[in-house]
């Protein structure tokens, strides 16, 4: 799988608008707000990126799902159940 993003680009000054009162409450708390925002967009993306996957694929997932319903899961005569 590709790497979701280049962790070695260069850090870059960005603006945003937050919520006046939750930006408050975080730097009471000392909240690393770059870090913080940096972790919460590599989750969506993780995220973003599955379900994007997921919706390229529907066909053939759909696909194996019928052939596993009919046929079973390769292996299944080996199982201990």
């Amino acid at each position: 799988m590709n790497d979701l993003y280049d962790t070695m680009a260069p850090k870059k000054a960005t603006n945003l608008s937050l919520n006046s009162d939750l930006l408050k409450k975080a730097r009471r708390l000392n909240m690393n707000l770059s870090s913080t925002l940096e972790t919460a967009l590599i989750e969506k993306l993780k995220s973003l990126e599955a379900e994007k996957w997921q919706s390229e694929h529907i066909n053939a997932i759909e696909e194996y799902n019928e052939f596993v319903a009919e046929n079973g899961c390769f292996g299944d005569e080996y199982r201990d159940e």
